[in-house]
């Protein structure tokens, strides 16, 4: 029995794993360019972070429909277009001229990458079916995701440095196309004669929802949250997210089957993995605007800081695993999101300190890597873990859609507290701006500009930055206890009530 892949099962894990290093770069690294894209293409604070919002609310749209079309049409075929479509809409982010270019490329991309992590799912699934050369495959298939997501900022960071911002998209156009070339050579085709049709409905009304609710906080201090404008989009996502329930309910193949939450570990854990996209995965976009502009770090020091943050999520997987056989995972996630919780509060110390600079933030961030690096495996495994393998796929694309709307949600949201936090330093100096010029220059000291305005100093704009993150860090802590708080009732309350019934006999 063989425990390696073989020489074609090789060039595929390659394809695989290269194609899976691309999505994983394409959300990390990122953040590192986001402060110059400020300075180079003057982008205004909510742009920025719809740079990262299109990429994963696109991620999110197309999620579940590619796994189906992927059975019925091919899964090489797709995979392939996934890997081209990449390849041209990296190319495009890095040829776009102007910010809202950008923005509509970024959205491209995340429809072809959410297509290119479903299809090397489905690759890796079909062709390594042996237990041991899954297990290797699978476990070089982790490591790699691990190394896109962990070394993005420094990544990002060095292309910046060595070259300029466009480089960190145009990159995987040349990426693109080895990994197409291994694919081609290396995939075998495969179909699901018995794939069902689309959720066209379910997929459409989620994608609305989702998008709208983004929309209103990102746009709401702009539009006004009480506005017509702001109502009426509002209104908006909550009835095509009802619309969103009810299709599902009706649906004979819906994307989700609401039935699934019944099942208290997998509740537990979707919760867990809602926690970690509401927390340390969002804050990953704005800590590096902390270390370039509140701490002065030119972006390849600002990368090399965030390596605390990001490091301890690469080491810690395998500890996870043994703890959670020890202790269960009903324990080991809510333990692993009080620890992001503790590290964020720890930032927010580190941040409000005399002198703040990287050893100030260092407990904090290896703290809250630490606590992601707990939680992150054991939720993966006891999502799908919890259902039967019939609904294995069904209960990954719960648990992938759970944390890209969370995600794209808490992306804005961070960036609504961290700019009211800018505005309440300001406000007390500056209280003589009216509110739309006040909300104006938080916005751009939030995003890394050190604007002048009557009566605005250095110091005082440095400060109001420090109290803008002191709030986010403060939400990310405070939050991710509380959703630690309900994984842990919905992962024990059963347990518990049976302990007590066999107490009292």
């Amino acid at each position: 029995m063989p425990s390696s892949p073989t020489r074609r099962g090789v060039v595929v894990l390659l394809a695989v794993c290269l194609t899976c290093l691309m999505f994983g770069l394409e959300i990390s690294s990122i953040p590192a360019i986001l402060s110059t894209l400020e300075q180079v293409q003057h982008a205004e604070f909510n742009q920025l972070q719809w740079v990262m919002n299109a990429y994963t609310i696109a991620v999110t749209s197309v999620l579940m429909a590619v796994g189906t079309l992927a059975d019925r049409y091919g899964r090489k075929r797709l995979f392939l277009i996934a890997i081209i479509a990449f390849g041209l809409t990296s190319l495009l982010c890095g040829l776009a001229q102007t910010v809202p270019m950008l923005i509509a490329a970024r959205f491209l991309q995340g429809l072809s990458g959410g297509a290119l992590l479903i299809c090397q799912i489905a690759v890796l699934s079909h062709e390594f079916r042996e237990a041991r050369e899954r297990a290797v495959a699978w476990g070089w298939w982790g490591v790699v995701f691990g190394i896109g997501l962990g070394f993005g900022p420094v990544i990002g960071g060095g292309i910046v440095a060595l070259s300029s911002w466009p480089w960190v998209f145009l990159i995987h156009a040349l990426f693109a196309l080895i990994a197409l070339g291994l694919a081609v050579t290396g995939v075998h085709e495969s179909r699901d004669p018995e794939a069902g049709r689309l959720d066209l409905a379910g997929i459409l009304t989620l994608s609305l929802g989702v998008f709208c609710l983004a929309f209103y906080i990102t746009q709401g201090p702009d539009l006004g949250f009480a506005s017509p404008a702001g109502l009426a989009i509002l209104g908006l996502s909550v009835v095509s997210l009802a619309a969103f329930l009810i299709a599902e309910k009706l649906s004979p193949r819906p994307m989700f089957d609401f039935s699934v939450f019944r099942i208290r570990p997998f509740s537990g854990a979707i919760i867990g993995s809602s926690a970690m996209n509401l927390s340390y995965w969002p804050f990953m976009i704005y800590l590096p605007i902390w270390f370039q502009v509140g701490l002065g770090y030119d972006s390849v020091h600002a990368g090399l800081a965030m390596l605390a943050y990001t490091l301890p999520t690469l080491i810690m997987p395998p500890v996870a695993e043994r703890l959670s056989l020890r202790y269960l995972p009903g324990i080991i996630i809510p333990a692993g999101l009080v620890t992001i919780g503790v590290g964020f509060l720890l930032m927010r110390l580190g941040s409000a300190a005399a002198e703040p600079d990287w050893l100030t933030m260092l407990p904090g961030c290896l703290l809250a890597g630490t606590g992601l690096g707990i939680t992150n495996t054991p939720v993966t495994n006891t999502t799908t873990g919890s259902v039967s393998s019939d609904r294995a796929g069904m209960a990954s694309g719960i648990d992938m859609s759970a944390r890209m709307v969370s995600l794209a949600l808490n992306i804005a949201l961070m960036g609504f507290i961290l700019a009211n936090g800018v505005q309440a330093g300001l406000q007390r100096e500056l209280g003589n701006l009216d509110g739309g010029e006040l909300r104006s220059l938080a916005e751009r000291i939030a995003a890394g500009n050190g604007v002048a305005a009557p009566g605005l100093t250095p110091r005082l704009a440095h400060e109001a930055l420090a109290q803008g993150f002191g709030w986010v860090m403060l939400y990310g802590g405070i939050a991710v206890w509380i959703m630690a708080a309900i994984s842990f009732a919905l992962f024990n309350t059963g347990s518990l009530r049976e302990a007590k019934v066999q107490g009292s006999k």
